[in-house]
């Protein structure tokens, strides 16, 4: 990977792991499904109108659009919602780099090593470790609302890979249209027009700070620069990249919330990021001890 893409990548990650408590404060306000219709309302409008349609058939436009609007921001904003921590949130959802290869091994044929297999397995202790934390900042809920999230996520890295739209913004924006509609719907079959008819009293600068930093730097700016990079690159060259969003999420939680970085969250921590990391170097990891042991027992030539 290029220096200014790898660059790009660990700064628009570092911009997602300060978007959960971003998000966070804008659930003071709104329901999470209508602060993540807004979100993506002001994606595609009033853009819509001066970006062409992309160079991909509207079925995949609509369906990344539900995918990532609402299975994956709406969910994950209802888990934080539920009492999942902003932090805690930015941590699970990267489980999102595992599906995004097991998804790839399936449908591109890439295959799992064994090394993988024991990266996914500590990952997962570390996600059984993070139940077992008992200060208010994690739900059982919103640990599977989350995880569902990344399903989600990875679903998207997928379609965008297989699809490879030659423009990103224009993607990102007529994809938002396919996200704003249902999530406003999904808003109003769950909470009736309630929400609609406060809207005006419930739009403080927190929750407009909120839904502008979401729309313009976190959706336009942060999906146009990621999915730029996995058109580009392969995923597993852009999946690592993801490991620096729970970094600057917990961080951002910390500084913002005064989340409490117990011992407990700090173990699941590394964990989980130990696990990722395994998994996503796998090859390289084999490869080394591979060489190693190819130098220290050189193949004989001749009889025994």
């Amino acid at each position: 990977m290029k220096k200014v893409d790898l660059l790009l990548g660990i700064f628009v990650t570092g911009i997602w792991g300060a978007n959960f408590s971003v998000i966070k404060l804008g659930l003071g306000a709104l329901d999470p499904f209508l602060l993540t219709s807004l979100r993506f309302t002001l994606c595609f409008l009033p853009l819509i109108f001066f970006v062409k349609k992309p160079d991909v058939r509207l079925s995949i436009i609509a369906l990344y659009g539900l995918l990532f609007g609402v299975g994956l921001w709406g969910i994950v904003n209802l888990g934080i919602y539920l009492g999942l921590s902003a932090g805690i949130a930015s941590l699970i959802l990267q489980f999102s780099a595992f599906f995004t290869i097991i998804f790839a091994a399936f449908i591109f044929g890439e295959r799992i090593s064994k090394s993988q297999i024991a990266g996914m397995s500590v990952a997962f202790a570390g996600l059984i470790s993070i139940l077992a934390v008992t200060d208010g900042s994690v739900s059982t809920m919103g640990v599977a609302l989350v995880i569902f999230g990344a399903i989600c996520w990875s679903s998207c890295n997928i379609i965008v890979r297989k699809n490879k739209p030659a423009n990103m913004l224009a993607f990102i924006v007529w994809s938002s249209l396919f996200s704003a509609l249902p999530l406003f719907l999904i808003t109003f079959l769950v909470k009736g027009p309630e929400p609609f008819h406060g809207l005006l009293q419930a739009l403080n600068g927190m929750a407009v700070f909120s839904i502008m930093f979401q729309s313009y730097i976190t959706t336009i700016f942060g999906y146009w620069i990621w999915n730029s990079l996995m058109k580009k690159y392969p995923a597993s060259s852009v999946a690592p990249l993801s490991l620096f969003v729970p970094v600057s999420g917990l961080i951002t939680s910390w500084l913002v919330f005064d989340e409490r970085i117990a011992f407990g969250k700090i173990i699941a921590a590394i964990l989980i990021l130990s696990g990722m990391a395994i998994f996503i170097y796998a090859k390289s990891i084999e490869q080394y001890f591979g060489d190693r042991i190819a130098r220290r027992d050189p193949p004989r030539s001749g009889a025994p």
